[in-house]
């Protein structure tokens, strides 16, 4: 079968076809279609009519978001994707709705998939949240892209972010520096995703007012933190007794929100997960939020989510010969 989508706009179809075709590759991989540029066409060829109807429909939602402002690469591309082909339908108006605005941010941030939208409901609703899911799923970047909105709208005292730090057993003192200096490799997937949000003088600024804060788990025990947003990244990394600890640091007015990946689990033996124990120790309490990411969210290069997958099913294979 072929299908023709016509774009209007002169100079649009090199915006959404991005540079080098990028954009216009990436469908064809995901979809397998072949899609060929005419003039102000694009002809699609593929031998299934529901995947012509599929790529009709992802050109359809790029051009609305386009409109909307926002930049089209293959990483949204892949979101529009996974939500369309899982039937889950994202509409312009499902983006704009439930976009975050970080004051003196780059631009608007929207979740991606499905469960991303539901991430950010319970972000919103709950005040501790466990995300728990495979890397580029974006349960980090929107944990700080929500806590750096919360934190500059003045709605939080302090941004606090920790990270078991596994390799150095959290003895930090050997190592040169003052504790944010120790603490920065570590945190630095944290800085990152901060820095793609905000410009560096705001982040200097939080930092020079002492509105965000870097702590290892040690360093909280005894402290009871209030009116403060409080991200623990790598929660499958902590022991039983730290996640115990570091939950009932959390004060009057105060988000938690723990990321983790339980198949990425470091710990050495005997050391039990403190995330997989809490997030079954804690399972009979209904305000207490939880957020399961799969393999199917993963919005970075394609090939990252066929990868996922391959491993979570041969690490299955082996569960069940082993």
């Amino acid at each position: 079968m072929e299908d023709s989508i016509v774009v209007q706009a002169t100079g649009l179809l090199q915006d959404l076809v991005g540079p080098n075709d990028a954009n216009l590759h990436c469908i064809e991989r995901l979809t397998g279609a072949e899609i060929i540029p005419r003039g102000n066409e694009l002809l699609v060829q593929s031998d299934d009519d529901a995947v012509c109807e599929l790529v009709h429909t992802i050109f359809d939602e790029i051009q609305r978001l386009f409109f909307q402002g926002r930049a089209i690469d293959p990483q949204l591309i892949t979101a529009i994707y996974h939500g369309h082909s899982h039937g889950n339908q994202r509409t312009r108006e499902d983006f704009q709705r439930e976009s975050l605005v970080i004051p003196g941010g780059f631009q608007p941030v929207f979740p991606r998939t499905l469960n991303q939208s539901h991430m950010l409901k319970l972000l919103v609703e709950r005040d501790i949240n466990f995300v728990i899911g495979p890397a580029g799923t974006g349960k980090t970047f929107l944990a700080i892209a929500y806590a750096l909105q919360e934190i500059l709208e003045k709605k939080y005292r302090k941004l606090i972010l920790s990270r078991p730090v596994v390799e150095a057993g959290e003895s930090l003192g050997f190592l040169p520096g003052d504790l944010t200096q120790k603490l920065h490799p570590y945190l630095k997937p944290l800085y990152d995703a901060m820095e793609t949000l905000v410009p560096r003088e705001i982040l200097q600024r939080l930092h020079d007012q002492n509105l965000i804060e870097v702590s290892p788990l040690a360093y909280m025990r005894g402290r009871s933190l209030n009116n403060c947003y409080i991200i623990l990244d790598e929660a499958q990394n902590t022991t039983v007794e730290q996640m115990k600890m570091f939950l009932t640091r959390m004060g009057e007015h105060s988000k938690v929100v723990v990321t983790g990946d339980v198949t990425q689990i470091d710990l050495p033996k005997p050391h039990r997960s403190g995330l997989v124990h809490a997030l079954r120790t804690l399972q009979s309490i209904d305000e207490i939020g939880v957020m399961r990411f799969t393999p199917g969210d993963v919005v970075r290069h394609p090939l990252v989510q066929k990868i996922i997958t391959a491993y979570t099913r041969a690490e299955e294979e082996n569960g069940k010969s082993g």
